[in-house]
This record gives structure tokens, C-alpha cells and sequence, in this order.
């Protein structure tokens, strides 16, 4: 499987820190090498269709080097597995899917840039109605918890030549705002900030948008789903839009907003008539 060089792509690859002794480095096969999974197992990535956890309804595999499967990936996901909404602004058209494309491009190029590629296991996209989950085998650097992701933090990548790269090619920044860009760019669609867990399975970036099927599912009430779903329309709601889609009176409403804010909601603004609320971590 040999990658055949010139004296072009031979001069990036010593640019690039890819060169060892002669020798191309793990990072430039994985980088440029048409296949890298058969010299590293698992260095790709799996996309499936979800309706329930247990029910996968398709699949794909994304091979090729990384920027391939970057390229690859994202274009599945925005012409096979995400269902965009049509909408327009004057004579354009305007494609939004459910989640933001910015988010969980940031998401795929974290995940591989973090993945431990002496891993067997390949990145895997999980795609569901209201849910999007990029899961990847890899660790948070030492002393690290999942608090720090959602504060300004320094950029510390497991794998730095692969990072460098993605970083001059212009994929990333490497300034440590991955994580953070996709809280903001969740917080403009109007949805839930994404939920990042770490374990000894890996790490996980979970984007959810609020069904009325989910919120139902887990128990909430008719009222207590239109707020969330309002929420979610429109950015935020006040006592008032409570009152007018709840049908009730001040004080319900009031206590609505109370028992929401408690796992669903933040209350903004000054107080009385200035205060609203949003969802939390928007």
C-alpha cells in the first residue's frame, strides 16, 4: 500500500513534521494515505439511522484518508441522515437542519483529532429523529473534567501532528474553542447546549432537539412541552406567552416557568416585566 512521492507532496510532508527518518509517520498515512485502515485498523467512520436505540434502519461507512473522510462524512449527513427544513428569505432558499451544520462539524473534527488510533474501533455517527451522537474511542488530557470543555480552555490535542495539519489546511483553529463554538452555535438554533460525556468507553458529543414525542416520553406535562417547544420556535417566552398558549392565569404560569427552570430552563432579563426565560445554557 505504498503512498508514491515527488519532490511536491514529499516537500509538505517534511513541512508538516510527517517525516521520520526517511520514514512517513503514523499521522501522514492517516493524513494521505488512500487507505489507512488497512495499515490501522478501525481509522474510519460508521454513520447509522436510529429510530430507537435497538433499531438501526441503515448504515455507511466513510473510508480514505482524513480530510476524505471529513469531506465525505459531512455530506453524507447533510444529504442522507439530517432532514433540512425549506425555507425563504426573498428569492433564496434556505436549507436548516436540525442541528447546526457548524456544531457538528466541529463535533466530527474533534472527534478525529482526539481519536486513539490505536484504537480498532472506528468514529461512529448515530443519527435519530431528535438526536445526533458522534462517539469516538478516545481521553480528555490529564486532570481534565467535562466542566473545562464549557469554559475557555487551552487547545491540547491527543494527536498534534494530525491537529497541525488540520490546523494549517485551515479545518481547525486550535485555539481550544471547538467545544465552545458548538455550545454558541446550539444556543443560536434555538436548541439545548450539546451534552459532552467521558467515560472508559470513549467520549461523546450528543445533540438533541425537543420533540413533543420525546418530552412526552419522559414524563412532561401538555402545558410544560408547549413552553419548551415555544422556547425552542421562538428563542423565549415570558409569563404572558405562557398565559396565552397554556390558557392560564398569572400565577400558573408563574409556577410553570418556576418548576421548568429547575432542569430545563434559565430565567434572563431584569425583574418583572423584563424578566424571560430561555432554554438552559443559551
Amino acid at each position: 500500500l505504498p503512498i508514491f512521492l515527488n519532490d511536491s507532496n514529499l516537500s509538505l510532508l517534511e513541512n508538516l513534521d510527517l517525516i521520520e527518518d526517511k520514514y512517513i509517520t503514523r499521522a501522514g498515512i492517516l493524513l494521505f494515505h488512500p487507505k489507512p485502515d488497512k495499515i490501522f485498523t478501525g481509522s474510519f467512520i460508521k454513520v447509522g439511522f436510529f429510530t430507537t436505540d435497538d433499531d438501526l434502519r441503515f448504515q455507511d461507512e466513510v473510508h480514505g484518508n482524513i480530510f476524505e473522510q471529513i469531506e465525505k462524512s459531512l455530506d453524507l449527513l447533510k444529504t442522507k441522515y439530517l432532514k433540512a427544513e425549506i425555507r425563504y428569505e426573498g428569492a433564496s432558499r434556505i436549507e436548516e437542519f436540525p442541528f447546526p451544520s457548524p456544531a457538528f462539524r466541529e463535533a466530527l473534527l474533534n472527534a478525529i483529532a482526539h481519536k486513539d488510533y490505536s484504537s480498532t474501533t472506528p468514529i461512529q455517527i448515530s443519527v435519530y429523529e431528535d438526536k445526533m451522537i458522534i462517539w469516538n474511542q478516545g481521553q480528555l488530557p490529564e486532570n481534565w473534567t467535562i466542566d473545562n470543555l464549557t469554559v475557555k480552555h487551552p487547545s491540547i490535542p491527543y494527536n498534534p501532528k494530525i491537529s497541525n495539519a488540520l490546523f494549517r489546511s485551515g479545518y481547525i483553529e486550535a485555539w481550544g474553542r471547538g467545544t465552545l463554538n458548538m455550545i454558541n452555535e446550539c444556543a443560536k438554533h434555538n436548541i439545548p447546549r450539546p451534552d459532552f460525556k467521558y467515560d472508559f468507553s470513549g467520549f461523546i458529543v450528543e445533540f438533541r432537539k425537543f420533540s413533543k414525542e420525546y418530552l412526552e416520553s419522559i414524563g412532561l406535562s401538555e402545558s410544560f412541552v408547549k413552553i419548551i417547544l415555544y422556547i425552542q420556535e421562538n428563542g423565549q417566552i415570558g409569563n404572558t406567552e405562557v398565559q396565552e398558549i397554556c390558557n392560564v392565569s398569572k400565577r400558573t404560569a408563574s409556577n410553570y416557568l418556576a418548576e421548568l427552570e429547575k432542569d430545563y430552563l434559565d430565567k434572563k432579563g431584569a425583574t418583572g416585566k423584563g424578566i424571560y426565560y430561555v432554554l438552559k445554557g443559551q
